[in-house]
């Protein structure tokens, strides 16, 4: 059974990579010329108006974030493992978060202009938090950042 067609095993097998890789020198995020007021994990969900409900967009880390040069504060939501953003808009004066019906660790807002898919559109926001207490941090944060880009 021993044929001559047998290879040796070798120990020290190299293979070439098909392409190489390029080491990215500095990602941006856009988020360099701001400084961060406020971070808490939530999930973000926004209304579809055309099926009547809910649709779910993320979970992550919701940031207030305020601009070194102009003082403007906006919320930025990024999803947790792709980062894609599922947030973003300044926080107006017109905004006012209003609690989610029978939950007290959600609010729910609208919104003139979140720009999260590229575009400027106006959409129907809902946060939710882990608890309670979570909660009302954020919203807070969220009347000091009206206050401060009225």
């Amino acid at each position: 059974a021993g044929g001559e067609d047998e290879v040796e095993p070798s120990p020290d097998v190299h293979f070439e990579p098909v392409m190489k890789l390029e080491q990215l020198q500095e990602i941006k995020t856009y988020e360099e010329d701001e400084e961060t007021l406020f971070k808490m994990r939530a999930k973000m969900f926004r209304f579809d108006k055309a099926l009547s409900e809910w649709k779910e967009r993320g979970t992550g880390d919701v940031k207030f974030l305020k601009h070194k040069v102009t003082g403007k504060i906006r919320l930025l939501m990024r999803r947790e493992k792709t980062h894609k953003i599922c947030a973003n808009h300044i926080v107006s004066s017109e905004m006012n978060l209003t609690p989610n019906i029978g939950s007290d660790r959600s609010w729910v807002y609208s919104v003139a202009a979140d720009f999260s898919d590229g575009e400027s559109r106006p959409e129907l926001l809902a946060i939710r938090f882990a608890n309670s207490e979570n909660a009302n941090k954020f919203k807070e944060q969220f009347d000091e950042a009206k206050a401060s880009n009225a």
